[in-house]
């Protein structure tokens, strides 16, 4: 199914999932979904696996819980999510050969917490890992203090498709 594109999020240097300049992060994008979804995308390398050519458990709630984390700028674009409470459970191993898709959404917003719910879909549409969290709403500055500029934190620089098929 096509969804369409919004926008992309911004990305960072440094940060372990979308970091552009860290050689151990995961070079993750997330794209803004019409529908109020966000996408989270990236290329696994073989570091990324735990059994040989599966994804590790870690890197896979790592990517869930960035992408629920990050939804809520969908809503507001000044807030992010720090994490409070992150439940995961693995259905289907992740194959490590090709590219990790994440969906993530908001189901709850109340003020200063909000929760949400993601999942890793496969290429055939199913469901490899879902999760569910809570997070405490803060400004990004409040995140990280005065160490944030735009030198660590820029519009993400490859082109956003205009629709993603899911």
């Amino acid at each position: 199914m096509k969804r369409s594109v919004r926008s992309a999020q911004n990305v960072s240097r440094m940060c372990f999932v979308c970091g552009t300049e860290n050689q151990s992060g995961l070079s993750a994008r997330f794209l803004e979904l019409d529908d109020g979804e966000l996408l989270g995308i990236f290329v696994p390398r073989p570091e990324h696996q735990g059994y040989p050519g599966r994804l590790h458990g870690g890197i896979a709630s790592t990517m869930l819980d960035e992408t629920i984390g990050r939804a809520v700028n969908l809503r507001d674009p000044d807030a992010w999510g720090v994490t409070v409470e992150l439940s995961v459970r693995f259905r289907k191993p992740v194959p490590v050969d090709g590219e990790v898709t994440a969906l993530g959404r908001i189901t709850r917003d109340s003020g200063r917490i909000f929760e949400g719910t993601g999942e890793i879909v496969l290429d055939d549409g199913t469901v490899a890992v879902e999760a569910t969290g809570r997070y405490l709403k803060l400004p990004i500055d409040r995140i990280a203090g005065d160490d944030l500029d735009e030198r660590e934190w820029y519009a993400d620089p490859r082109p956003a498709p205009d629709d993603v098929d899911l």
